[in-house]
């Protein structure tokens, strides 16, 4: 089977979760790049990592990597590519993207120009003026970042966070890959209770759930790559060998909400992810979170004055969970706020910062981790 050089793009401070995911794939040449992860292997291992990645926002295959400073550049870095490789005759090439700290800022003219020369590489291959596009389609993906061109062609169709389990959100929805990717950050390993205080629609305990039982988040959903030719199948295998991997045991993991019509929505998304009896929700306030456990671990992504509510509303919150938490030395706690004063409110230190972005929003992630023997 044919080599290839994929790309999984990742949301800004995920990239090294993403890219460890890889490796404990088996994936070959991992490396982590600005934004994304690149890895090489083969159309089945592109399947394994559709099925099996929790922090990656797609999966492509990289078909070209180029300096594009003028439209000339553009146009012939895009046509040398072998597309024949990827687009059969009579397939459609739908193709979207975007453009940051370049000469060639403008996407739509770089769409254009990037469509017209996928177009006059196959007329001259399939010996054609004019391409039929009415037999499937593959989807081209473009970034042109600091004048440098990545053309990808996209394996996964609508992208990786859409599990399938969430059909409606809370006021401020935390995207799956990023809810995964702060637990993944956390030393819990599915064995001591998980806790998320504030949990809107359920996502962080959710994918806490999934990975303490190695569930694969990619099950329920379709992927493009199933229409490619041997692409259904190869799908089929990587989710009959993901179940095969999952684990089964008692697990204490639970989410509550102030507000009782999210924790009816949480309940709804754990239904829908076959997790309804693995992860519980309540109606609870976070301000008087307590747990009899010595140890265990919290996830939260609380209300903020940048996103939702009343500032002040929210800085109290913040107070007194972290007097509540001052009272479990021995747990682990992870917050992602845009509040640049959450140690202050919290009052304490945090051991581990990262900075990331949910949504448009620049956050950071605060660990404050126990000092465990």
């Amino acid at each position: 089977m044919e080599k290839l050089l994929f790309c999984a793009p990742t949301m800004f401070g995920l990239e090294g979760i993403a890219r460890d995911e890889l490796k404990r794939m088996g994936m070959r040449n991992v490396a982590a790049e600005e934004g994304r992860v690149i890895f090489e292997g083969e159309l089945s291992d592109a399947a394994a990592a559709l099925v099996r990645l929790r922090t990656a926002e797609r999966v492509q295959i990289v078909a070209a990597d180029f300096a594009a400073h003028s439209f000339d550049d553009l146009f012939e870095g895009v046509k040398a590519v072998e597309w024949e490789r990827f687009i059969p005759k009579g397939c459609a090439f739908p193709v979207r993207g975007h453009c940051v700290d370049s000469t060639l800022m403008s996407v739509p003219d770089c769409t254009s120009i990037i469509r017209k020369a996928i177009a006059v590489r196959l007329g001259a291959k399939y010996h054609t003026e004019r391409l039929d596009e009415s037999r499937g389609e593959r989807r081209i993906r473009f970034t042109i970042l600091r004048d440098r061109a990545l053309i990808h062609v996209d394996l996964a169709g609508d992208p990786l966070y859409k599990r399938g389990y969430r059909t409606q959100s809370g006021e401020a929805p935390l995207r799956e890959t990023l809810a995964a990717g702060l637990v993944l950050m956390m030393p819990w390993f599915g064995r001591e209770p998980f806790r998320d205080p504030m949990c809107g629609s359920g996502t962080i305990a959710l994918e806490a759930a999934m990975i303490a039982k190695n569930r694969a988040p990619g099950l329920m959903r379709r992927f493009s790559l199933e229409a490619w030719e041997g692409g259904e199948r190869m799908i089929a295998d990587a989710k009959e060998s993901a179940r095969a991997g999952e684990f089964s045991r008692e697990y204490d993991i639970a989410g509550s909400d102030i507000d009782p019509e999210v924790v009816e929505l949480a309940r709804s998304n754990a239904r829908r992810a076959g997790l309804d009896g693995i992860v519980r929700f309540e109606t609870a306030d976070a301000r008087e979170f307590s747990h009899s456990a010595e140890k265990g671990c919290v996830v939260c992504n609380p209300p903020y004055g940048v996103r939702l509510g009343d500032g002040i509303e929210a800085a109290d919150l913040i107070k007194r969970f972290g007097a509540a938490m001052r009272e479990k030395p021995n747990w682990c706690c992870g917050i992602l706020t845009a509040d640049p004063e959450l140690e202050q409110w919290y009052g304490a230190k945090a051991g581990k910062r990262r900075r990331m972005y949910n949504g448009m929003i620049q956050c950071t992630y605060y660990r404050f981790l126990p000092n465990r023997k």
